[in-house]
């Protein structure tokens, strides 16, 4: 079954194509909840061996600063795209489960682990 957003005129979109139109709907979602910083942080916090850079920026941080500006570098790039993705088993752990934004965030993050999948790459 396909779903409507996977088609564009002419044919259907590409997994770059899905990807991108993934990555603007996070940012969106990010500025619509208030997420969306002004300001870069340090130079340093940019430096961490962790994960997402976990001991150095906030999980919404790591989203703005790291992901979406390396995954649309790829893209840009026409660079091949991580086989193996998964962010969001993260971010149901790193977010509170308090937090306003979880839920619509882990919708999103999930869709775009979604484009990862065996079935969808």
């Amino acid at each position: 079954m396909l779903r409507a957003s996977l088609i564009i005129p002419g044919g259907y979109m590409t997994q770059h194509q899905r990807v991108r139109e993934q990555l603007h709907l996070l940012e969106a979602q990010l500025r619509e909840q208030n997420l969306w910083q002004t300001s870069a942080p340090a130079a340093s916090a940019f430096e961490s061996t962790q994960p997402f850079c976990m001991d150095t920026l906030e999980p919404f941080e790591w989203l703005q600063w790291v992901l979406i500006p390396r995954m649309h570098a790829l893209l840009d790039g026409q660079q091949p795209l991580p086989q193996a993705f998964a962010i969001a088993p993260y971010y149901e752990i790193a977010l509170d489960a308090t937090h306003p934004s979880r839920d619509v965030m882990l919708v999103h993050l999930q869709q775009l682990d979604a484009l990862f999948s065996d079935e969808n790459a």
